[in-house]
């Protein structure tokens, strides 16, 4: 008597699937979704993280319409200055600059576009049109910096975290030193000296007033702070199975590190390079403001906050206004940057709330009266 062969049904644990969810039917292939992809997904349920990255874009473009402000709407430009100009203002005649030294208020439309936010100062050059050319300076300085920064910081951190020894030690003692100093003062002093005689390395030579001066200092002095946590990731990625694997066929220390373990870190560049514009633009502001940033007659938004100090009883506006400008641009890329961490690597906030207690790890036990 023949017998039907046992068939025992398959399960969850047989066919791989999670639990209550049903296999896939035969010949049906699942597409599976790129880590980026998934980030991206995650970015945008993050309302928060997108409306203050679209606050940066609208910056931006305010920022690069200034030559177009400038020609088609105010007629003048950032280091015009109008003095002894006088504006018809509602059908009234006014003086940019008062016999006492006293600029122009804010006319908003009342003349038709000139002197939007008033005069500057006693040149009585329009505020409005050197915010915008100020911040297009601010940020060139800022996304400059911060790409000398990371390209030095990820490729000093990969050479010294993947060979170790010797050379690890002496990257590792460079950054120690330049970061020993306080970093403000580092830079003041850096930057008076540069800006008394410029830059001359061999064939290489920077003008005291070159905006690349202050680029070069910020990129000199904040290499270390991206050098020390890229150096741990790569240390960390370094004893993983797939820079094993890679050595075991045969590849070079170059294709390891930068074909295989620097495309894991790209993650973490992407944040810390959103991160590092914010600091680069902050600390390109107290460098002019204290006079060794941006140099006459270039202006940005922290030389325009030092030249409005002087009116700031009587103009706080001066000060403010520009003030306010790198308040919100740095405000914008540091939460659009906690979004984008949060997008690409969902486990960082889980940790850091593990760590600072704000919940319980997985898996935790009672142990209250035990």
């Amino acid at each position: 008597m023949a017998t039907e062969p046992y068939s025992e049904p398959l399960t969850d644990a047989m066919t791989g699937a999670p639990p209550g969810i049903p296999p896939a039917p035969a010949g049906v292939s699942i597409e599976g979704r790129s880590p980026w992809y998934l980030a991206y997904r995650r970015l945008l349920r993050n309302r928060t993280a997108l409306a203050f990255g679209a606050l940066f874009v609208t910056i931006v473009l305010f920022v690069l319409a200034a030559p177009l402000w400038a020609t088609r709407v105010a007629h003048t430009g950032p280091d015009t200055t109008h003095t002894l100009q006088r504006i018809t203002v509602g059908g009234q005649k006014r003086d940019v600059v008062s016999p006492d030294g006293q600029p122009i208020g804010p006319v908003w439309f009342g003349a038709g576009g000139k002197f939007f936010l008033g005069a500057d100062g006693r040149l009585g050059r329009d505020e409005l049109v050197r915010l915008m050319y100020g911040g297009r300076v601010s940020l060139f300085i800022g996304i400059v910096s911060g790409i000398i920064t990371t390209v030095l910081g990820v490729v000093f951190a990969l050479i010294a975290a993947y060979y170790g020894g010797w050379i690890d030690g002496v990257f590792s003692r460079i950054a120690d030193i330049i970061w020993a100093f306080p970093v403000v003062l580092l830079g003041l002093a850096i930057g008076t000296a540069l800006a008394i005689g410029g830059l001359a390395l061999g064939p290489i030579t920077i003008a005291s007033s070159s905006v690349w001066i202050p680029i070069l200092i910020i990129g000199f002095v904040l290499t270390p702070y991206m050098y020390r946590p890229i150096r741990g990731e790569v240390l960390r990625l370094r004893e993983r199975e797939f820079v094993e694997a890679a050595i075991s066929q045969g590849a070079g220390s170059m294709r390891i590190m930068f074909a295989e373990i620097l495309p894991n870190l790209m993650s973490t560049v992407i944040v810390f390079f959103t991160l590092n514009i914010a600091g680069n633009m902050i600390f390109e502001a107290y460098l002019s403001f204290l006079g060794a940033g941006v140099q006459p007659p270039t202006s940005s938004w922290g030389t325009m906050a030092a030249n409005g100090f002087d009116h700031v009883y009587s103009d706080p506006r001066l000060t403010l206004i520009p003030a306010a400008m790198i308040m919100l641009t740095v405000l914008s890329l540091n939460v659009f940057g906690d979004g984008l961490r949060d997008a690409l690597d969902p486990k960082a906030k889980l940790r850091l709330e593990v760590r600072t207690g704000r919940i319980e790890p997985e898996g935790a036990v009672e142990t209250e009266g035990v």
